[in-house]
């Protein structure tokens, strides 16, 4: 301590020399020792160096004073309290000085002083009392001060610091902001308006209120023009830092502004636009009644150019083909009207604020977009033509907008190639104006501006990726333009990649043939693009060339020489020393060309393919040599790679040991290219490297990968089986691990089967059918004994019958033996329960594909089954019945029908069976036993247990698809059943026709749901719970069918969120009574209907009505809580401004989650209950605080303050914190 005082002491000595060298070195030093965390100063240190700093800000040397200024903010956190008040005493002080340059060094110095104070959350009481003392200086200081430098000075720290810590302050800073909105000064209106914006988000809602009543009642007043123009300037300033706060009050607001825009004076129209924005961009519920007017209003102002004529530029012009003659009249034009003083002219403002208000209402109103496309739209295409290029920009803009509005939402894209779906209107609309977009944007296509032409490139990409393929017949006008971008000398680097950037566009979005006429002038200009010097011009001229090749392939070599020499294997393909992207371009680009134009390169082909080889070996640009090397091995062309083998396979090999999971998955797909295209090429040593590897990748810790070497292995089995002799020892062991993995399943499963049959089939790895089978269910006849007590998976059962399956259908001979040795399996009593279950299911599998009808005994053996004690046995026998019956339908649909009718105890497993059957059986097939099927499960409609008749409902919906047209109007007719339970068991049915895949039933069902969803107002609470889930399958699975009901089924969805009481009851349990709520589950499937239309429907929804029922549920029992938090953070993601709006009305339910305690008396689960609430309320907290604007909620403040400052909370908002952020970088990653 006395060390660093003594240090101290000696640097203040120097900081009195005369030396001006010395001062500064000596106030350097200074601030170098108060940045280290390690300093402590003593009372009498920090006095002195607080008025030793305080000294020299009235130093003679500027660069003195700005070190002063700088040692200020780490001096805050290291003196006392008392001492950083007499700081901002003295910098407040010195703010009224006569002396210029020592208000505004104290200026400086006091936001340096605010901008190092400790945020009012850490609950140190300096920052509020530093504050307050600031604040009431400044407010008299701008009171009494006539001098603007001060009051311009003051307004600007009262802006830095207006937040949550001036709460006790806002009433006196908002009574001295509103007399500065009339300073004769306009840059001190402007700051006080800043200031205002700065207090809106934190102060109270009387004081709101307050500002905004003054405001109007300025504006009511009829004053001079300059100030009401700065009341609506502070009008739209609140309205864009309140947001939905201005809501209630725009009932008064709009008619008055309204009125503003009819005065002749063009700033003030240009500020009301501006407010308009402002109120459709933070308040679009409240703005709903209004938007029309608005709309009309910008469409009026939008033309509004009253000192020129644009009729004389359209004269002479029709056809726009003589556009460099229109733009030199234009300049005529403009000189000739400089008569009128277009310096002074400000109508370009009115209309470049009329637009932006347009294009926050097409932003905002996805729900008008066929209005709009009527009514803006032809308006926004007329004023194309604007002659002040900042206005023409946001024109173009707000059109850019209208076309993303048209873009499918993500409900509907899904459902895009659904047979019986309409046309979006908007899209149809917009295709009847792509000739008069196209007509308008030829022009300025050749304009000299470059901010045009970008700008018509950017909105054509736009309609490019919105209507694939609209663009057609347009080509010949548009490539004209393309070129001319290309190849002026005047054009810039990012015009040039705008060009190309659209070009690459309308090359993927359209078919090759409408280009072929148009080589001769488009390829030139960009192989000229490709030699560019500037390497983001050169890497997407590389990309337009690779889909040009495509194109050039019918049309002959003249084309492919240019395209060659352009991609130049002695310019970008070998070079070193070019940019990553371009080297990565070059080498996709000219694999391209070689893919589909080999044939035509002659002796350049081997010298291109020895680059591709130095390319492989480069671990830079291997893993773009492996993807071209693929491309290449599957050319039709047969391209000769021999020479390229030798070399090239060892190198593929070592890439499968690298720890890049992209390049082990792309060398896999190359290799096996190559060996099912160049088999006859390969020699022994070559396919034994690559066989060396495998082992190491077959695992279940990754399966793509697993997947993807077993199709190699297939494929080496196929075409080269003499090779895979030895693999009994490596790779066959991995193979079975993975095959007796519970996480086998989907393509991995796909592809051992494949590769088993392979082995059989061609006899390779020395193993035999025996062999293969032995080692498949060896594992099972030891599992869950002594010697292996661990038992086998579930899964792994199914995985091993549809590999015996498997190699039964390629050994039909080995075949039957095998059937009857399961058959004795299942008959003996002596073999364990894994042997019995396993010998069913693989005794179903085969018999899918194989008649079992000559086992006389197996009907009984599986009969008999259904009797067993183990669940699994049942279960095991159940499934074998409906698979032998998918292979023998004839012998085994009646035997099982008549089963079903007769037997009741064994009902429910052999409904499982024929659901097996439904399921897997084609239409064909099934169309004779319909009315038999159809007719024993509506006897069992009304089945006393639940899950019998989940399984009959299950079977009618799958066997309604068989023959829709006549079994869905059957359904139908059930609806009016008096049965509450067939009514139920027909709306589940219904649930199991909605499938994620097109199929014919759609059209029907979209015609009918309707029908089916009126159950939801069923008087049966079951009834209108299963009528909630089959709402929520087709909400997930085919939103299409329910998009156009939604304005008559959300009230009822709506409904069934409410607490009834009615439904709930008290029930005894010896001393204690305890509440049952027989409506929850009705609820329960409420909300998650809701959830599911947040990603399917969000554009059909009154996001605040819809949040409305989300708070209801924040209130409601744990399980719809839990629901509701996960809404919620889902909510702040897609709606942030709707979330804020109702910010006040969430915060509570969220507080009473997170600070409940259980009571010390309970038992485990409750509070195990309420540690998973209250994390699931954090990770909402989370996603609140994730929007920017939230935390100037003074509620959401003082929440967060107080989750801050409890040890428990604050650590779980840490963790949770954390982990969204290791997963936004992980998901980053894995793109």
């Amino acid at each position: 301590m006395s060390n660093i005082s003594y240090h101290i002491s000696n640097l203040l000595e120097k900081m009195t020399s005369t030396d001006k060298d010395f001062r500064f070195m000596a106030t350097n030093d200074l601030m170098m020792e108060l940045q280290k965390d390690s300093i402590k100063l003593d009372e009498d240190s920090e006095k002195k160096v607080v008025t030793m700093l305080l000294k020299l800000l009235e130093d003679k040397n500027g660069e003195v004073q700005n070190l002063a200024v700088k040692c200020l903010g780490p001096l805050v956190s290291k003196v006392k309290e008392y001492q950083v008040e007499i700081m901002v005493d003295t910098l407040c002080s010195n703010m009224m000085s006569d002396k210029e340059q020592l208000r505004d060094i104290s200026s400086m110095g006091l936001k340096t002083v605010i901008a190092e104070l400790p945020p009012c959350s850490a609950g140190q009481s300096l920052t509020a009392n530093v504050c307050k003392k600031i604040t009431s200086q400044l407010i008299g200081a701008m009171g009494k001060q006539e001098d603007v430098s001060v009051q311009l000075e003051a307004l600007d720290i009262l802006s830095d610091m207006l937040s949550g810590t001036l709460i006790s302050f806002h009433a006196s800073i908002l009574t001295s902001l509103l007399p500065q909105l009339t300073s004769p000064r306009m840059a001190v209106r402007k700051r006080a308006i800043m200031a205002l914006g700065h207090l809106v988000p934190s102060c109270s809602t009387t004081l709101f209120t307050q500002l905004t009543e003054h405001l109007l009642a300025e504006l009511g007043r009829g004053q001079q023009t300059s100030t009401t123009r700065t009341y609506i300037q502070c009008l739209a300033t609140v309205s864009r830092q309140g947001g939905h706060r201005v809501g209630e009050h725009l009932e008064k607001i709009i008619p008055m502004v309204m009125t503003f825009c009819s005065v002749e004076d063009d700033e003030l129209r240009e500020y009301c636009f501006q407010a308009f924005e402002a109120f459709v961009r933070r308040c679009p519920k409240e703005m709903s009644p209004h938007i029309s007017t608005v709309i009309k209003l910008c469409l009026r102002y939008i033309t509004y150019d009253p000192n020129y004529n644009y009729d004389v530029d359209e004269g002479g012009d029709e056809d726009g083909d003589e556009s460099m003659d229109t733009e030199d009249g234009e300049d005529e034009d403009q000189e000739s009207d400089d008569e009128y003083s277009d310096d002074d002219d400000m109508s370009w403002k009115v209309r470049r604020s009329s637009v932006k208000c347009l294009e926050a209402v097409i932003s905002t109103r996805r729900d008008l977009l066929v209005e709009l496309y009527g009514s803006v739209a032809p308006t926004l295409l007329a004023r194309f033509k604007e002659r002040e290029e900042n206005v023409k920009t946001d024109i173009f803009v707000a059109f850019v907008a209208l076309l993303k509005q048209t873009r499918p939402s993500q409900g509907l894209i899904t459902t895009a190639t659904e047979p019986g779906v309409q046309e979006d209107p908007a899209i149809t609309l917009l295709k009847k104006q792509v000739p008069t977009v196209v007509k308008a944007l030829h022009k300025q296509l050749k304009e000299k501006s470059m901010k045009s032409r970008q700008d018509c490139f950017s909105l054509l990409t736009e309609l490019a990726n919105v209507l694939p393929g609209a663009l057609g017949k347009h080509i010949p006008s548009l490539i004209p333009g393309i070129v001319h971008s290309l190849t002026d000398k005047s054009t810039s680097s990012n015009m040039k990649i705008d060009a190309l950037s659209f070009l690459n566009v309308l090359l993927c979005s359209h078919p090759p043939a409408v280009f072929q006429p148009h080589m001769k002038a488009i390829l030139p200009p960009v192989v000229q693009c490709v030699e560019d010097p500037f390497y983001k011009i050169t890497s997407e001229a590389l990309l337009v060339t690779q889909q040009m090749v495509t194109i050039i392939c019918p049309l002959g070599g003249r084309y492919c020489n240019h395209c060659f020499s352009g991609v130049g294997m002695k310019d970008k393909l070998p070079a070193a020393d070019i940019d990553q992207e371009v080297k990565e371009r070059a080498i996709s680009c000219m694999g391209h060309i070689v893919c589909h134009l080999g044939d035509q390169l002659g002796g350049d082909l081997q010298p291109t393919l020895q680059i591709f080889l130095e390319r492989l070996k480069n671990e830079i640009t291997r893993l773009t040599a492996v993807k071209t090397l693929t491309l290449i091995a599957t050319s039709p062309l047969r391209i000769d790679l021999r020479p390229l083998l030798t070399e090239g396979i060892p190198i593929l090999a070592s890439f499968l040991r690298k720890n890049q999971r992209a390049l082990k998955l792309s060398t896999l797909t190359a290799l096996n290219m190559i060996v099912m295209n160049y088999s006859d090429s390969l020699k022994p040593p070559m396919i034994e490297a690559v066989l060396n590897e495998l082992p190491a990748l077959i695992e279940e810790n990754d399966m793509h990968i697993s997947q993807v070497a077993v199709m190699l292995l297939t494929c080496i089995a196929k075409v080269c089986p003499s090779s895979l002799s030895k693999i009994g020892n490596t790779v066959l062991p991995g193979v079975f691990h993975l095959v007796h993995s519970p996480l086998l399943q989907g393509g991995a499963l796909s592809a051992i089967l494949e590769f088993f049959k392979a082995l059989v089939v061609t006899k390779a790895g020395n193993m035999g059918y025996n062999d293969l089978l032995k080692a498949l269910t060896g594992p099972f006849h030891g599992s869950g004994k002594a010697t292996d007590p661990t038992p086998m998976h579930r899964q792994s059962y199914y995985s091993v019958a549809r590999c015996v399956a498997a190699l039964s259908s390629v050994c039909p001979k080995e075949a039957s033996g095998m059937v009857t040795g399961f058959i004795q399996e299942v008959k003996n009593p002596k073999c364990s329960e894994s042997v019995r279950i396993l010998s069913f299911l693989c005794l179903g599998e085969a018999g899918r594909t194989m008649n079992l009808g000559g086992q006389k005994e197996l009907k009984t053996v599986i009969l008999e089954a259904f009797s067993s004690p183990n669940e699994e046995v049942k279960s095991a026998a159940s499934c074998a019945l409906g698979n032998i019956c998918v292979g023998n339908l004839e012998e085994y649909l009646p035997f099982m029908l008549t089963e079903i009718g007769s037997q009741a105890k064994r009902r429910y497993l052999l409904l499982h069976s024929l659901k097996e059957v439904i399921s897997a059986c084609s239409t064909e097939s099934l169309l004779a036993h319909v009315e038999d099927i159809w007719a024993l499960l509506f006897k069992n409609r009304e089945c006393a247990e639940e899950g019998t008749r989940s399984v009959v409902a299950e079977c009618l919906g799958k066997l309604t698809m068989v023959n829709p047209a006549q079994l869905l109007p059957r359904l139908k007719q059930q609806l009016s059943s008096g049965s509450p339970v067939a009514r139920s068991t027909v709306v589940t049915a219904v649930k199991f026709t909605i499938v994620d895949q097109p199929v014919p039933i759609d059209s029907l069902l979209k015609g009918c749901i309707g029908d089916f969803l009126k159950t939801l107002q069923d008087k049966d609470p079951n009834v209108r719970r299963v009528a909630l889930v089959m709402f929520n399958s087709a909400a997930h699975n085919k939103p299409s069918l329910i998009r156009g009901l939604l304005a008559s089924v959300l009230p009822s969805l709506y409904n069934e969120t409410q607490i009834r009481k009615d439904l709930i009851r008290e029930v005894e349990m010896g001393p204690f009574k305890h509440t049952v709520d027989d409506g929850l589950d009705v609820r329960k499937a409420a909300f998650e209907c809701m959830y599911t239309l947040l990603d399917s429907c969000l554009d059909c929804l009154d996001i605040f009505e819809f949040l409305d029922r989300v708070e209801e549920g924040l209130k409601d029992h744990y399980d719809i809580r839990m629901l509701t938090f996960i809404m919620l953070a889902r909510l702040c993601c897609l709606c942030p401004n709707a979330v804020v709006q109702r910010l006040d009305r969430l915060i509570e339910p969220l507080r009473v989650t997170c600070t409940t305690k259980v009571k010390a008396g309970s038992v485990k689960q409750e509070f195990e209950k309420q540690e998973e609430l209250r994390r699931s309320a954090m990770r909402a907290v989370a996603a609140l605080l994730s929007i920017s604007e939230v935390e100037k909620s003074p509620a959401m403040a003082d929440f967060a303050n107080q989750i801050r400052t409890n040890a428990e909370m604050a650590s779980i908002l840490e963790s949770i914190q954390g982990d969204t952020r290791s997963s936004t970088v992980e998901s980053m990653d894995t793109s």
